[in-house]
């Protein structure tokens, strides 16, 4: 009875250490033990330095180019508003100035027929729609000027004729024919005037 027992003991010994074997073998590798192909947080290697400090570098660089192409593209878009600005007012200018060279021969005649029918009601009439226009061009920038007395500067007048004028100096606009304009203190049309001789 006692080798029945040693035999019975003998067995299961063998079979719990046949289990264990088993365990194990169906058991799997812990990450990072020797032998699975996985790497361990401790097996892993950092960069070596000069590689980050390039990558590092290659990051700010980018960023710098970005940064001076942002800047040059708002530069030209502020010169290119500015120039359309500009080329906007310049056009403005034009066109204003073509519509009034249009309109100051009524202005000369309103002017003849005020100076021609005297001091009734009808000149007054003749004088507000007269001064309805100066105002109107005034609000445009647009200034009449009479150069009498003054030196005659070609620039600036048209002579129609030069007299001599007792009393007055060579050279200088005895009588205004027809006053000039200015527009923003350019010439829009010269006055045209008698000249002293």
């Amino acid at each position: 009875m006692a080798e029945e027992q040693s035999t019975h003991a003998q067995t299961a010994a063998a079979e719990a250490a046949a289990e264990r074997e088993d365990f194990t073998a169906a058991a799997p590798p812990h990450p990072g033990a020797a032998g699975t192909g996985e790497t361990s947080f401790g097996d892993a290697e950092a960069p070596p330095a000069s590689e980050a400090r390039d990558a590092e570098q290659a990051v700010e660089d980018d960023a710098a180019k970005f940064l001076a192409l942002a800047q040059r593209t708002q530069a030209d878009f502020e010169n290119y508003r500015k120039r359309m600005a500009r080329e906007t007012a310049v056009a403005e200018s034009r066109g204003i100035a073509k519509v009034v060279k249009e309109i100051l021969p009524a202005v000369d005649n309103l002017e003849l027929a005020l100076q021609a029918a005297g001091d009734d009601e009808v000149a007054e009439g003749f004088g507000l729609v007269r001064n309805e226009f100066l105002a109107a061009l005034a609000r445009l920038g647009i200034e009449p000027f009479s150069p009498e007395g003054q030196p005659f500067d070609p620039s600036e007048h048209e002579a129609m004729s030069q007299q001599p004028v007792e009393g007055v100096e060579a050279g200088t606009v005895a009588s205004v024919y027809q006053q000039g304009y200015r527009i923003d203190g350019s010439v829009l049309r010269p006055a045209r005037v008698v000249v002293a001789a």
